[in-house]
């Protein structure tokens, strides 16, 4: 495990915080999955819904 030195020699035990960086926005096509995989759920709970109404 990686120490870090404090002011006057001091060693801490704390874990190194990761190095940030920025999210990229969607693209065009992850955008488009996103609306076909939306589309897909919906359609199953609707699909569970009609199921389990038809079963009781």
């Amino acid at each position: 495990m990686p120490y870090t030195t404090e002011d006057g020699g001091r060693l801490n035990n704390f874990a190194n915080e990761p190095k940030m960086y920025e999210a990229a926005p969607p693209t065009a096509a992850q955008k488009r999955n996103y609306v076909i995989l939306g589309g897909l759920a919906m359609a199953l709970v609707a699909g569970l819904c009609v199921v389990a109404a038809s079963v009781s």
